[in-house]
């Protein structure tokens, strides 16, 4: 079984909601960085948001900042992505993604933003957003 499996993706209208889940399952995540990223069709994959070992520390995409939240429940080992006000931009398949490594999230986080360094990925989970 892959040890990142994500469900929560669907269709929704812009201003609509979705909340992604990301299960963590057959190691242990719970020091790692962890985020989310997508890729829209024909596009690049790219970084949406990621949260600390602790989940004490968060950073998002410009374009996704007051409308998404990440967290983490590491007793639950899962991941969530609260997708808020939805607009059209936002259609893509969304993946959950794991570094091999844990630390300050500052510190990290421009290498955990370049997907050619995660190390663990999710299958994906499609999102479409109608205008």
């Amino acid at each position: 079984q892959a040890p990142l499996v994500e469900s929560g993706g669907g269709l929704a209208r812009a201003g609509d909601s979705l909340n992604l889940t990301c299960t963590i399952s057959g190691r242990t995540f719970s020091r790692n960085i962890m985020g989310w990223f997508r890729q829209a069709p024909g596009k690049e994959r790219r970084f949406v948001a990621a949260i600390s070992g602790s989940g004490d520390s968060t950073h998002y995409r410009d374009s996704v900042k007051g409308r998404f939240t990440i967290s983490r429940d590491n007793a639950k080992n899962t991941l969530y992505l609260q997708m808020n006000s939805l607009e059209p931009d936002d259609t893509a398949v969304y993946y959950c993604a794991s570094a091999s490594y844990g630390g300050s999230l500052a510190k990290n986080i421009r290498v955990f933003m370049d997907p050619r360094t995660i190390t663990y990925w999710g299958q994906g989970t499609p999102v479409t957003v109608s205008s």
